[in-house]
């Protein structure tokens, strides 16, 4: 009798769409193959590479632009700050922004010995997610350097 239940079990199939199960994937899955990755996410190295070289192009490039507005921003503000002092629209006590300056200078230096509990977690938290997803910010940084050049 328990011979017959035996040989009943092992005869039982799943029938299983093919093309449900296509749908249900992801792209990248369809695309690169498999989850092998070594990562908690478990995708491919070519997904990792792929979407750490696409988002580290994006952020390069958008780093680049903003970077070059940014400096042109604060050159021109000083370029016209200095006209303006030199045509007499305005003046600038020089001394008084030297010893700002310095004033700054000292408090910085005094704050930057030890970093504040908040910037260590998050320095920690950053240093953990680059090890465990090596490929990701491998592939990030590669991007993020091709976004910079293009």
């Amino acid at each position: 009798m328990a011979e017959s239940t035996k040989d009943r079990d092992e005869d039982t199939f799943d029938v299983m769409d093919l093309a449900e199960y296509a749908k249900r994937q992801r792209w990248w899955n369809r695309v690169f193959g498999n989850n092998s990755g070594p990562i908690a996410e478990k995708h491919s190295v070519a997904t990792q590479l792929a979407i750490g070289g696409v988002t580290g192009w994006c952020a390069g490039f958008m780093f680049k632009k903003v970077g070059k507005l940014a400096a042109s921003a604060v050159g021109g503000g000083f370029f016209l700050l200095q006209m303006a002092n030199h045509t007499g629209y305005i003046t600038v006590d020089w001394k008084r922004v030297e010893q700002d300056v310095n004033k700054a200078k000292k408090q910085l230096k005094l704050n930057s010995e030890r970093p504040p509990a908040e910037v260590r977690t998050k320095v920690d938290e950053v240093s953990i997610f680059v090890k465990k997803n090596i490929l990701l910010t491998g592939g990030f940084a590669g991007g993020f350097l091709l976004g910079l050049a293009s």
